[in-house]
């Protein structure tokens, strides 16, 4: 069984906590975020750490604790410090360009798309290529990075496609004659 609950997760200057009841508030320079918390996890702030604990022993309750501590841990590294998802964008031609909060991707198609970009989320354009997603909510982030590649996933023979930075792309041979 999973221990990761038993971690406290410690509190960074600047990052105020606040729990009532069934939510859980985490408030830093990054932003503000909010989360509901399982019935079967109490959550408390002591001393500058936050402790998730099952309210019952059972498997469920222990794994809820783990995954409400993860969740919690997550949400005090986006307020306080944020999470970013890099991707390029590789072929001829494709370009991206942002402005405020709506990305326009050229990739191939016959017609420019354009993506708007949720609140609380920032997408910036690095040269023409690189597209970096921005924001404190760890889930949202990974989500636009998700919709943003699946416009264009890389394809396999030239590479060509939108694609994390860290990814790589396992090319096959073209067919022979």
């Amino acid at each position: 069984m999973s221990r990761i609950a038993n971690a406290p997760v410690r509190l960074p200057e600047k990052v105020e906590v606040s729990v009532d009841g069934s939510a859980v508030r985490v408030k830093g320079p990054q932003g503000e975020l909010e989360q509901d918390v399982h019935p079967t996890v109490e959550v408390a702030e002591e001393e500058g750490v936050i402790r998730c604990r099952p309210r019952e022993d059972s498997r469920k309750a222990v794994a809820f604790a783990g995954t409400m501590r993860s969740i919690v841990d997550n949400m005090v590294h986006g307020v306080s410090q944020g999470f970013e998802r890099r991707l390029e964008i590789t072929g001829v031609g494709y370009r991206a360009d942002a402005k405020g909060q709506t990305l326009n991707l050229q990739l191939g198609f016959s017609h420019p798309i354009t993506y708007e970009v949720p609140e609380g989320v920032t997408v910036e354009v690095e040269g023409q290529t690189n597209v970096v997603v921005r924001g404190a909510n760890k889930a949202l982030v990974g989500q636009v990075a998700a919709d943003i590649r699946a416009m264009r996933p890389p394809e396999p023979y030239k590479g060509k496609g939108i694609k994390y930075a860290d990814e790589r792309i396992i090319r096959k041979e073209a067919k022979k004659k």
